[in-house]
Parts: C-alpha cells; sequence; structure tokens
C-alpha cells in the first residue's frame, strides 16, 4: 500500500489558489476551474497526498460549475464532516490522509447512479492519465477508469 499523506514539501509546491482551497477550506470560483472540462480517462488524487479520489467513469456535467462526481474510487480516502459554516448545513468532502478540502457532497445527483454528486475543486485534484497510472502506481484503478460511465 502507498504511503498517502500530507508533507510539508507538498505543502510548499501548492499554489497560492490550490493552498487556499486545500488547507483553508476555500472553494474556487465557479467555472474557472482547469478540470471542470477535462474528459480524457484517468483517474483524479489529491493534489496534496497523492491519495486516489475519483475516476474519470463516474465524472459527470451536473452544470454546477465544479467537477463532479457520483462517488469515490476509493471510499475510505473521502472523509464526510459536518459543515455548518455558510449558514445552512451541508457535508463536506476531504481527503483522509491528505486532509484536504476537497469540495462537498449532495443527494441530487443521477439518480441510476446512485443519487450523489461529489462537487470538488479542480484546485484539490491532480488528474493521472489513464497512459500514466501504472507508471504512477496507480495501476489497480485501471479497470475502474476503463468502465463505461
Amino acid at each position: 500500500m502507498a504511503d498517502y499523506r500530507k508533507t510539508d514539501a507538498a505543502i510548499a509546491a501548492l499554489t497560492p489558489e490550490q493552498h487556499r482551497v486545500t488547507q483553508r477550506s476555500g472553494t474556487e470560483r465557479p467555472g474557472t476551474g482547469a478540470l471542470l472540462y477535462n474528459k480524457e480517462p484517468g483517474i483524479y488524487v489529491d493534489i496534496v497526498s497523492g491519495e486516489p479520489l475519483f475516476a474519470s467513469a463516474d465524472k459527470y456535467e451536473s452544470g454546477c460549475g465544479w467537477p463532479s462526481f457520483t462517488r469515490p474510487i476509493e471510499p475510505a480516502n473521502v472523509a464526510e464532516l459536518v459543515d455548518r459554516s455558510l449558514f445552512t448545513t451541508r457535508t463536506e468532502v476531504r481527503s483522509t490522509h491528505g486532509d484536504s478540502h476537497l469540495g462537498h457532497v449532495f443527494d441530487d445527483g443521477p439518480r441510476d447512479r446512485g443519487g450523489l454528486r461529489y462537487c470538488i475543486n479542480s484546485a484539490s485534484l491532480r488528474f493521472v492519465h489513464r497512459d500514466d497510472m501504472a507508471a504512477q502506481g496507480y495501476g489497480a484503478y485501471l479497470p475502474q477508469v476503463e468502465e463505461v460511465g
């Protein structure tokens, strides 16, 4: 098993926007994330720890302005917490090992795919293309990427 964790070096390598989002629970402006319209096959990992979070097969266009996924690729890597920061109760999602703020999960996703919408900041993610997954240690997740979504 890989050693996914937050390190000082990983934090130092973040851009100011990535730092604001992942370390201070910020939110990127809707429609501005670099991965919003990515349709390439691969997985999305935590920008800080590298832990696998979501597969391209589970990404869909929700129209909300952020990348949306129906489920985590590795549920143990996505922690859910109660968030009452905006005068309402939401469910925040954070990476388990990197403790990065990822976004929020809502129950308005596609019903035929479980009904969840993981609304995730691009600034929290690093995309690993299917062609690079094995070389970067993510080969075990290839079958989940190649599923038709």
